[in-house]
């Protein structure tokens, strides 16, 4: 399942989502080289998140490979930087173009929720949460960890609290079978975040690279948390679909949206 859009309407322009989604762009072309090698291997190695350099567990100088013919080697001192540049970094186009279409989709309203400063803070905060939690959980401290993912499950466990009757557009696919279907938010997000239990919980005995699961779980659980500090009520009081009372629109969707 897919999400194609979402049926909650936005009300400010979501500029602090546009700048993140640009930020991530920028930094997929000008520092990965849109994943040409060796230049893709070599920034993971110099701005990826690697456990075992964070956590100091592996010593000064050890040496891993990073794609073909690239070796990473750590550095003295650690390079706790990479907390933060490693969320901003993707490891394919398959990998970012999923991860910056689920923000468009699900960030808009949350910044809606927040205002746009405030939106940046939680993103950063969902990310470092996300973060921590694979650095700590990892079964593999060799391996660099990149991509937004864990920040933008924070996005969708702010999303999934503030418009959980929301309904999203899915894409299916069944083998030859397509089709569309539109589900409650809480239904697809929910299914979503079970799925990165399970694959969290089947990592833990697994090696070499993969989907950092458990960054997804720790950064839909902390957005979960944290929109409860970062929500702002007299924002939310506009949205006809904020929490569980699914009230119809007052005005159609194109005057509201003037009006802001």
């Amino acid at each position: 399942m897919f999400p194609l859009r979402d049926d909650n309407p936005h009300f400010m322009t979501p500029w602090a989502t546009i700048a993140i989604i640009g930020l991530n762009i920028a930094v997929w072309v000008l520092l990965e080289g849109m994943g040409v090698e060796p230049t893709l291997s070599r920034s993971i190695c110099q701005l990826g998140l690697v456990p075992g350099d964070l956590l100091s567990t592996l010593p000064a100088g050890t040496r891993f490979p990073v794609g073909p013919g690239t070796v990473c080697v750590i550095a003295p001192g650690g390079s706790w930087y990479t907390l933060f540049t490693s969320m901003f970094m993707h490891g394919g186009w398959l990998h970012i173009i999923g991860n910056l279409w689920f923000l468009w989709i699900f960030g808009n309203n949350v910044e809606d929720a927040m205002g746009h400063f405030r939106f940046i803070v939680f993103y950063l905060l969902c990310g470092l949460t996300a973060a921590l939690l694979q650095v700590f959980l990892t079964s593999n401290p060799a391996v660099p960890m990149v991509g937004a993912s864990g920040a933008i499950g924070g996005v969708m466990g702010a999303y999934v609290l503030l418009y959980p009757r929301v309904q999203v557009h899915l894409l299916v696919i069944l083998g030859f079978f397509v089709t569309t279907v539109a589900v409650p938010a809480v239904f697809m997000l929910g299914y979503w975040f079970l799925l990165q239990l399970l694959g969290g919980f089947m990592s833990r005995t697994a090696e070499g690279g993969g989907v950092a699961f458990w960054a997804h779980i720790g950064g839909f659980v902390g957005g979960a948390l944290l929109v409860l500090l970062f929500r702002k009520k007299e924002l939310l009081q506009r949205h006809p679909y904020y929490g569980w009372s699914k009230k119809p629109p007052r005005r159609n969707w194109q005057q509201i949206r003037k009006d802001f």
